[in-house]
């Protein structure tokens, strides 16, 4: 079975991190910069929120908010789901599912070392029954 470290070994350990003090104007640049959907909110280097496309969709554009003048702690996300890296992927995509979240934090010894998303999870997931099947038409044909 699949970890989260396993999915942070394909896919790196980069997280895009934004102050709680910058503007949500600044952190929907940060996204679009970096091709993500969600953004660490990090202050004295410790997590201490997640700004999402959907905070920027429902909290900021539909509340009719200034972006520019809207500050990220005052939208984000402060309730955050965090995981380990020694978490299983199927336990992972679980809560995921179950909590209505699209990106879990990564987080060792209280330390954000990487972040996932259904997307990572997903992929890893099929590439593992991908191989399985493989393994059963090698098996079944004799090739093993």
């Amino acid at each position: 079975m699949s970890t989260i470290r396993d999915v942070l070994t394909k896919k790196g350990t980069h997280v895009a991190t934004i102050s709680p003090d910058a503007s949500a104007l600044e952190a929907a640049n940060a996204m679009n910069k970096h091709h993500c959907g969600a953004l660490c909110v990090v202050k004295d280097e410790a997590l201490v929120g997640v700004f999402t496309e959907r905070d920027l969709l429902n909290k900021v554009v539909s509340a009719r908010l200034d972006p520019a003048s809207t500050k990220v702690a005052d939208v984000m996300t402060t309730s955050v789901i965090t995981c380990g890296p020694n978490g299983r992927n199927d336990d992972c995509v679980a809560v995921m599912s179950h909590r209505r979240v699209r990106h879990l934090p990564v987080l060792e010894n209280g330390k954000l070392v990487g972040i996932v998303s259904t997307g990572d999870l997903m992929a890893l997931q099929v590439e593992e029954k991908q191989a399985f099947i493989e393994d059963l038409y090698e098996y079944l044909h004799g090739r093993t």
